[in-house]
């Protein structure tokens, strides 16, 4: 019955619904790296954050044996332990801050599929140490009260049971934030498959799933990718699956998808840590190197920011900040990629847009940081772990923690709400699609 249904609703273009959301007519997703809710937003007041988590289960081993004290925390490069954090830290969230400021960047975690759902581990959260190369640092958090992010959380609306849409990385939770899929390549390499045991559980990780998903990170048939995937075997064949900038074609809706770095990259170079594979319309058919669509949707950030200064911008956008501005662990820093987000917002409402605009600020996945809530059921794909996720925008309830159930897809579900189009699939066509945060009964600025 369930599946009937699903099949109906996928079948059945979407109305643009009343009550007000046709009142917004430009819808910006900032879509930044790597922070688990509890990572970023534990202590935000009124939250389900680290007040509720004292009472969720302690990390345990992959025996299912509890850590006495976390496991140390080692140097990226040296393998060593990091003399920046102590010695033993106690089977317990902790602050990162003491010992790695905001400035500042500590290693990058692993955060991968097949990982994640054994981190996850049906829900308890408990072995997400066991599952990481970062040891403890996965129970790290921050108190980012002094932050910009926090400032429009707790003007606006924080969503606190927003999850990622996708298990794992960002290569597919950028898929699934576009076309609610994830990608095929059947005649994949055996070198680049993962292999698991009998019960599903990973022995040989990989990019691909035994059967044919691209899961990790691959690079794209079309450029940009970094000048090391020479082996054409190992990009991705471009995909055909319909997106989120198809149906806006269709309906000829506006829209761009914007990142930093990304005209240095098409001519070879790559500025600011640019991230190939944050670049999700690159491996589309329809996107692809030479169309029109492309140079028409994919651009460089920088006229993002004197489109918004003239007071014009599409209908819908995707702002992708370059690597040094994302705020993943490793190679960014929280501090920046706050500033860079802070900044586009601050732009947007001193423009004229800002009267019918709706800006979401959310994450690609977790990081590989632990969250204390499991994942809404789902399908074999997703949801992840709880991620952050800030609405903003004049019609915005304010000072509002929004407890209803998102994942990534309900960005998708906004946008088909708002123009009017069919779902992609069956995860948006159920999705909630945040109107929820919105109260469009008074004119607000």
């Amino acid at each position: 019955m369930l599946l009937l249904v699903f099949a109906i609703l996928a079948a059945v273009p979407a109305q643009a619904a009343s009550g007000g959301v046709e009142k917004i007519n430009h819808i910006v997703v900032i879509y930044l790296e790597n922070r688990s809710f509890d990572n970023m937003f534990g202590r935000f007041p009124g939250a389900d954050g680290l007040e509720a988590a004292k009472g969720a289960p302690v990390q345990v081993d992959r025996e299912g044996k509890p850590y006495t004290v976390l496991p140390p925390i080692l140097d990226e490069k040296t393998k060593q332990p990091d003399p920046r954090f102590p010695a033993q830290i106690a089977n317990a969230p902790f602050d990162i801050g003491p010992h790695v400021g905001q400035s500042e960047k500590h290693r990058d975690l692993v955060h991968r599929f097949y990982q994640n759902m054994e981190q996850i581990n049906g829900g308890r959260n408990d072995k997400f140490a066991a599952w990481s190369d970062a040891g403890g640092l996965v129970m790290g958090t921050y108190d980012t009260s002094n932050t910009r992010l926090w400032a429009l959380a707790r003007e606006f609306t924080l969503a606190d049971n927003f999850f990622q849409a996708a298990f794992g990385g960002s290569f597919l939770n950028h898929f699934w934030l576009i076309c609610a899929c994830t990608p095929q390549y059947e005649a994949a390499p055996a070198s680049i498959r993962a292999q698991l045991d009998g019960d599903g559980h990973l022995v040989k990780d990989g990019a691909v799933t035994p059967d044919g998903y691209p899961v990790n990170t691959i690079f794209s048939f079309y450029p940009p990718y970094p000048p090391s995937a020479t082996d054409l075997a190992k990009r991705l064949p471009p995909q055909t699956a319909p997106n989120i900038g198809d149906r806006l074609s269709g309906k000829n809706v506006s829209w761009a998808w914007y990142s930093g770095g990304y005209a240095a990259a098409l001519e070879g170079r790559n500025q600011g840590n640019f991230q190939y594979h944050h670049q999700p319309f690159v491996y589309f058919a329809s996107t692809g190197e030479g169309t029109k669509a492309k140079a028409r949707h994919l651009k460089d950030e920088a006229p993002l920011f004197e489109s918004v200064a003239a007071g014009r911008l599409e209908s819908v956008v995707f702002y992708k900040p370059v690597g040094d501005e994302n705020q993943h662990p490793g190679y960014a820093d929280l501090a920046s990629g706050d500033a860079k987000a802070a900044r586009l917002v601050d732009a947007i409402r001193a423009s004229a847009l800002w009267k019918d605009t709706a800006i979401i600020i959310t994450y690609d996945e977790n990081g590989g940081f632990w969250d204390h809530v499991a994942p809404p059921k789902g399908d074999r794909w997703g949801p992840g772990t709880r991620i952050p996720a800030l609405i903003i925008s004049p019609y915005a309830k304010r000072g509002f923690v929004d407890h209803t159930v998102y994942d990534t897809t309900s960005i998708l579900k906004l946008i088909e709400t708002r123009f009017g189009l069919p779902p992609l699939g069956r995860r948006d066509a159920v999705a909630n699609d945040l109107t929820a945060a919105f109260d469009f009964t008074s004119e607000r600025r």
